[in-house]
């Protein structure tokens, strides 16, 4: 396997471990669910989005049922979270953080894959943004919410902002770690910065107040 995959591959499982921990823990916190409940919701979290991507691209069966590390990654996520639950905010890694990372990760893996299938630039930024706000988007579904991609100020932008860094990147070919870090850490600090600033994006001027 070469290196570009390998740190492909890292990449996209980092960030189903953390979606899978996002996911269960925001089962425990805003459904009554049980052990089933918090898994299933975790799992969906972490695989939606990658399930989604590889439909789209026609990379079939897709990456979640192809190869065992995604389930299996997925599955501990949600377990971790279901053993440790409210623990896990004493060591300050919030659902907050836990999707903000999420959220970056796959936008660069999402964006990458596209590229690597040969679609155009335009075309992987918005294959890594759905890539990133799919499995969020499905959770929030099955929990009876307003998918935050909907609702959240900044959540589908900072995930367009990550794929475009990483679609520039690779195009000046100065793809690899590096690259992959900028347009991941872009993502996550413009999610972050909206989080505790409550930046919103524009709404319309008669909308009513979230």
């Amino acid at each position: 396997m070469k290196a570009a995959d390998v740190l492909l591959l890292v990449l996209d499982l980092a960030g189903t471990l953390v979606f899978a921990l996002n996911g269960a823990l925001t089962a425990i916190r805003s459904v009554r669910v049980d052990i089933v409940g918090v898994i299933t919701l975790g799992m969906i979290t972490a695989l939606g989005g990658g399930i989604v991507r590889d439909v789209i691209i026609d990379r079939l069966p897709p990456a979640t049922f192809s190869d065992w590390r995604y389930l299996a990654v997925a599955g501990v996520g949600a377990l971790v979270a279901f053993a440790l639950g409210r623990r896990l905010d004493r060591i300050a890694l919030s659902i907050n953080v836990f999707d903000a990372m999420g959220l970056s990760l796959f936008a660069v893996t999402g964006a990458t894959k596209a590229l690597q299938t040969g679609l155009g630039p335009v075309q992987a930024v918005i294959l890594g943004a759905i890539t990133a706000v799919g499995g969020g988007t499905l959770r929030d579904v099955l929990i009876g919410q307003v998918p935050s991609v909907l609702r959240s100020g900044l959540y589908a932008i900072p995930a367009l902002v990550g794929a475009g860094i990483t679609v520039v990147a690779v195009r000046l070919g100065v793809d690899g770690l590096a690259a992959a870090l900028v347009a991941a850490l872009a993502c996550f600090t413009i999610r972050m910065v909206g989080l505790r600033y409550g930046i919103d994006a524009p709404t319309p001027r008669d909308a009513p107040p979230s």
